[in-house]
């Protein structure tokens, strides 16, 4: 990590919460925000760094990521966690949820006090871990997608708290799908026990999925994906969660898991502040085709899509934040400050974070990404220190 104690983002267009600074400058100090400005930039003595030009943006937060760069969040070894993140800080993203995929329940407690150690460890060079979440394994056989049915449980409150006590404090999100026995009851348990509830991998009808979001589910897993599909006469957990005005829809916008048309409908339909783009990343992405594991089960890389060795069955993605950003804009139309929102603000504010990181405003962490023209990522700074692989400094 390259340190600086005080520094002059100028010549920049910055995105902020307000809209984009076409001709913008952020000030840095002790690894925090400090102003962010439009036009000439103040004078000072501050170290000052002229981007032409540039993006300047928040660093990306990733609520849903198993993996990448050949390793994963499924593992007993603080290292492994930490190789995973280190792999998704390259492309921009500053803050990294764990996700852990269903497996036998003994490896994934053990994968909860990994996560638990990591974050309590604090923030390293090359990654910033802020918790875990539990993709299963309270979810419903019939839309399982990629996880082993044989790990799937029903919801179980006693469980569920045996895994809260493994993260000791760090698990942030939980999916499950609320429709099966129980499941209401444990929502509400993981709201009060301060979870975040996403419903996912669910055969929930509208109904269904309308008195989850009463008990409390305020998250969406990759939506259309996991769950019945939409239907004119039965709009099922896509119509509930569109519908609702205080839930949000994690999308994967890989061209893969959604049709790009798609994609775009779901941004219009759910409107500021709704989205969150993910990754849903495996330990594939970053390294290329062949074959990986996620969880107990053997996935395939073919042309950049993660299936089951069926050759149908997606199971997770080798996407990076920045990709997702950069398909948002080009590819689906949004405008930067909406896609910015979509890949920082929204995710900082589901993990109730929001005052510290997730948009480039006086008083919060210097978590930035600066991306040329073309929206490729050139340098990554995170608490006020850029990484050593950050591009912009090895031309």
């Amino acid at each position: 990590m390259l340190s600086c104690m005080a520094m002059l983002l100028t010549n920049a267009r910055v995105v902020t919460p307000a809209g984009v600074l076409e001709v913008g400058w952020v000030r840095i100090e002790a690894g925090r925000i400090a102003d962010v400005g439009s036009g000439g930039s103040p004078s000072g003595a501050d170290d000052r760094l002229e981007l032409g030009g540039r993006w300047v943006i928040p660093g990306f937060i990733d609520l849903h990521v198993h993996g990448g760069g050949g390793h994963v969040m499924l593992s007993a070894d603080q290292a492994e966690v930490l190789a995973a993140a280190a792999f998704h800080r390259a492309h921009g993203t500053t803050r990294t949820l764990a996700s852990i995929v269903s497996a036998p329940l003994d490896e994934m407690l053990a994968a909860l006090a990994a996560v638990r150690e990591v974050v309590r460890a604090g923030p390293t060079p090359g990654a910033r871990v802020v918790g875990s979440h539990l993709e299963g394994p309270f979810l419903s056989p019939d839309r399982a997608g990629a996880h082993d049915l044989r790990h799937l449980l029903g919801p179980d409150p006693a469980t569920f708290d045996r895994m809260l006590e493994a993260a000791g404090g760090t698990l942030r999100v939980i999916t499950l799908a609320p429709e099966l026995l129980g499941g209401l009851d444990l929502v509400r348990h993981a709201v009060a026990s301060g979870v975040v509830v996403a419903v996912g991998h669910s055969d929930a009808d509208y109904a269904q999925a309308s008195a989850a979001f009463d008990a409390g589910a305020t998250l969406v897993t990759h939506l259309f994906n996991g769950m019945r599909p939409w239907h004119h006469r039965e709009p099922g957990l896509v119509g509930a969660a569109l519908s609702r005005g205080s839930v949000v829809c994690e999308l994967v916008n890989d061209g893969i898991h959604l049709h790009d048309a798609t994609a775009g409908l779901a941004f219009e339909a759910a409107g500021p502040g709704r989205i969150a783009l993910v990754t849903d990343a495996i330990a594939a992405a970053g390294v290329g085709e062949g074959d990986f594991r996620l969880g107990s089960s053997v996935v395939r890389v073919r042309d950049g899509a993660v299936r089951l060795a069926d050759g149908e069955t997606l199971a997770g993605s080798t996407l990076t934040m920045d990709v997702a950003l950069r398909r948002a804009v080009r590819d689906l139309g949004v405008p930067m400050a909406a896609a910015v929102e979509a890949s920082s603000t929204t995710p900082a504010r589901v993990l109730g974070i929001g005052d510290q990181v997730g948009a480039l405003e006086p008083g919060r962490d210097a978590d930035l990404v600066v991306l040329s023209d073309d929206l490729e990522v050139e340098a990554v700074m995170a608490a006020g220190e850029w990484t050593a692989s950050s591009r912009l400094f090895h031309r």
